[in-house]
């Protein structure tokens, strides 16, 4: 099978085996899967993972229990193993002992054919085209934050962060009810969010503004301190970022103010493809490029362009 394989210098489409499923586990054929700045991260070191990198696809399942073959699925991205305490509590994302989806232990998803344990599918409703539902695991861990933080209608918020991500994280929060500020530095994609009527704000132009939750996804190292300029005390910064730059931290102001710092990853798949399904997320807006599979290598360099929006494979 074609695969785009990281060794931990140089991601390349090589010819790799046909992965051979335990049982439990099925055969996705990939559809369309997209670029994550997650999978740019480990192109610098990040998880010092080595193999087939992605994580965010929908595709179809071709190899599995009868129930699931040729469904059109999504699929959550840590595998775990369903036995420890963690798992015990229905918190598989935390399992000390699971792998991750081309992140950790796991093959990824820009392959011809990728294993999945069964448990971790989710079928798409056929109203989600399959580029939209490629953004459903982003999506998932937009809404994660409000499995975290309690947002109501009087919630004062600053998204930091531009992104991919920041876009489907001010759509959430906003659809939520928070009284949002999105921030960044990219007119054109504060667009995106100004075209649904969320409030923009550019970097240089947010002064002493301050919100009492601020979510830092800007993908940079310095967003930390950002949010901690923009916080108010008592006030929670949920952290999306996931860098490879190690980041030094000042923690006097977070003592100080009474700062609450919440780490936030991966999210639940179905509230990700309601809202897909209900139009209630744009994400097609989020799309600047839908590349061929065969030039993966092409949609990497693209996708790590400055600026640059979400970049598709589309591996049918």
């Amino acid at each position: 099978m074609r695969a785009l394989y990281f060794d931990g210098s140089t991601a390349r489409l090589v010819e790799r085996p046909e992965p051979q499923p335990p049982d439990g586990w099925c055969i996705v054929r990939p559809r369309v899967a997209g670029i994550c700045n997650t999978d740019l991260e480990i192109l610098r070191g990040y998880m010092a993972f080595v193999g087939v990198l992605g994580h965010e696809l929908v595709g179809t399942v071709v190899r599995g229990p009868d129930a699931w073959i040729g469904k059109r699925v999504v699929a959550d991205i840590n595998f775990a193993c369903g036995h420890c305490s963690a798992c015990e509590r229905g918190l598989g994302r935390h399992c000390a002992l699971r792998t991750v989806m081309g992140i950790a232990g796991a093959q990824g998803a820009f392959a011809d054919s990728v294993p999945v344990p069964v448990c971790n599918l989710h079928e798409v409703p056929a109203s989600v085209t399959d580029e939209d539902a490629a953004f459903c695991e982003p999506l998932a861990a937009a809404f994660e934050i409000l499995e975290q933080v309690h947002v109501h209608a009087r919630t004062r918020a600053i998204v930091l962060g531009d992104g991919k991500l920041g876009l489907l994280v001010a759509q959430v929060l906003h659809a939520a009810g928070a009284d949002l500020i999105a921030v960044g530095k990219h007119p054109q994609k504060l667009a995106i969010l100004e075209r649904r009527g969320l409030c923009t704000c550019s970097l240089d132009a947010l002064g002493d503004r301050r919100a009492e939750l601020v979510v830092e996804a800007t993908g940079a190292a310095s967003g930390f301190e950002q949010a901690l300029r923009c916080v108010t005390p008592r006030g929670t910064i949920v952290l999306k970022s996931t860098v490879a730059d190690p980041i030094n931290l000042h923690l006097s102001r977070i003592v100080v103010d009474e700062v609450s710092v919440v780490g936030s990853r991966c999210g639940l798949f179905q509230p990700a493809l309601r809202a897909l399904a209900a139009g209630a997320v744009d994400v097609a807006s989020l799309v600047s490029h839908v590349i061929p599979f065969d030039r993966a290598e092409e949609a990497l360099r693209l996708a790590a362009e400055r600026g640059a929006m979400k970049v598709l494979l589309s591996m049918r």
